[in-house]
């Protein structure tokens, strides 16, 4: 509807500050006639909902040429003390150009909109920056006849999207999805060499039908993509297209941002803005897939790929300590011939110097007993940790246990892997966290965590991890 000030004031009559909202409203009328108000339902990332007013409209753009380019901002109830939320709006002949202030679901993130303060922030201020970013880097691009034809269903998706929807039970596919349920496809996100050692160890085990290596770099093939493709490997794509992992069975998350962070949490933060432009349309092509994340710091890029995709956690794990797992079964069986131990031994926690031996629990005669095996076990894995400091981990080694992973989810195995899982009511820990834990693996992902031999010393380092992550996660802008 156009502006009217008279149903605005009845449809914003649950608005904290109706009055000031009504007044910042006529100016943006006045700078911007085209623009239109609605009352309509906003999701939050939480699942919730709430009636809020959007304003959409076109902003014009000078890039070369001039553009309108469409966008929305939903105006939250506790306006003008908290920013809009600001999205595209593209047609169907558009695509959305994923950047520095545009993510792949549309959504527009800006300095104005981090440092918004009343009374000197307002949205005629918000759109001015709008524009001056988009000069700088056009967030949509046309496409052709054919192309739109082709993508037109993933807009449709987007634009739910950006419309507070989420529409993932939706069994429609972009190419037909007709090999679900019975072809076993992987696609490796990330042409590095790990995603390359990805490519390659699967490919080995003979698990997949297909894997799919989702090149996302810009300019030339790297060395790495353009031997597979000189020696042709059969059954593996390489794509720098999104449709190409189209009904995976298991996404692996390989890639990792190359910015100039300065910081530990700038490098966090720059992984997130990389996976924000790829989560959604990798969970788009694949509804159904396990997304396996090898990303760092894997904790961390694990929960943000849970949600960025609202999958069920079950389907969203991180390589987590299986390796390091693996190492110190072989360094107990192997090395310090304690074979009986290293049955129901795990690395769980957090990657890294925090990581913590543990083991399963398990039935005892008395408590006698159990202290003597806990003091046996604490010898022997001091001993083992010892030597596993010394272990490297290389792409090549972590491309092999990805591979072992891969093979467990699509054989339903039901076999036992330490790998980064959601947490939160495991050991006192009350966060939306991801740590490793025994979890047992089937096509679906996570179907049970194991319970681990009840530990002071693992619980408080797995609780102090998990603060330690948590604060990370509250500072970084999702």
């Amino acid at each position: 509807m156009a502006f009217s000030e008279e149903v605005l004031r009845k449809q914003l009559s649950k608005y904290k500050f109706r009055d000031l909202t009504i007044e910042e409203l006529k100016n943006v009328n006045k700078t911007y006639p085209n623009f239109t108000f609605s009352m309509n339902t906003y999701t939050f990332k939480d699942g919730s909902q709430k009636d809020l007013l959007n304003v959409s409209g076109t902003v014009p753009v000078k890039y070369g040429n001039s553009y309108n380019i469409p966008i929305r901002l939903w105006i939250l109830d506790s306006y003008p003390f908290a920013p809009p939320i600001c999205f595209l709006k593209p047609t169907v002949n558009m695509s959305i150009s994923v950047g520095k202030h545009v993510d792949a679901h549309g959504r527009i993130y800006l300095p104005y909109l981090q440092n918004w303060s009343h009374p000197k922030s307002t949205v005629i201020g918000l759109i001015k920056e709008m524009i001056a970013k988009f000069e700088e880097e056009l967030p949509l691009y046309s496409l052709s006849s054919s192309d739109a034809a082709r993508q037109s269903e993933l807009l449709s998706y987007i634009a739910k999207i950006t419309e507070g929807e989420t529409d993932l039970q939706s069994r429609s596919r972009i190419g037909g999805g007709k090999n679900e349920g019975c072809f076993n496809k992987i696609t490796v996100v990330g042409a590095g060499d790990l995603g390359i050692a990805c490519v390659l160890a699967v490919a080995a085990k003979h698990t997949a039908d297909k894997v799919v290596l989702l090149d996302l770099s810009e300019g030339a093939a790297k060395a790495g993509t353009m031997d597979l493709e000189i020696f042709a490997l059969p059954n593996v794509e390489i794509s720098k297209d999104f449709s190409a992992s189209a009904d995976s069975k298991v996404v692996v998350l390989t890639v990792n941002s190359l910015g100039n962070a300065q910081t530990y949490l700038d490098v966090i933060q720059s992984n997130v803005d990389l996976f924000r432009g790829i989560i959604p349309a990798i969970s788009h092509y694949s509804r159904n897939t396990v997304l396996l994340v090898a990303s760092h710091p894997v904790e961390i890029m694990t929960y943000v790929s849970w949600k960025l995709s609202a999958f069920p956690n079950s389907k969203v794990i991180g390589v987590g300590a299986n390796l390091d797992t693996e190492r110190f079964r072989y360094i107990l069986t192997n090395i310090l011939k304690a074979e009986v131990l290293a049955k129901d031994a795990w690395i769980v926690g957090e990657q890294g110097d925090d990581k913590v031996p543990s083991w399963t629990s398990c039935i005892v005669a008395s408590q006698a007993e159990a202290m003597a095996a806990r003091n046996s076990r604490e010898t022997v894995a001091k001993r083992a940790m010892e030597v596993l400091k010394g272990k490297g981990q290389r792409s090549w080694s972590v491309g092999l246990s990805i591979a072992d992973l891969t093979d467990s989810v699509l054989k339903d195995k039901r076999k036992i892997h330490s790998v980064s899982t959601l947490a939160k009511g495991y050991c006192g820990i009350n966060s939306e966290i991801f740590l490793s834990l025994p979890c047992i693996l089937g096509s679906n992902g996570v179907i049970e965590i194991v319970k681990l031999e009840e530990d002071p010393l693992v619980q408080e380092k797995l609780q102090s991890s998990a603060g330690l992550i948590h604060d990370l996660q509250q500072q970084l802008k999702l």
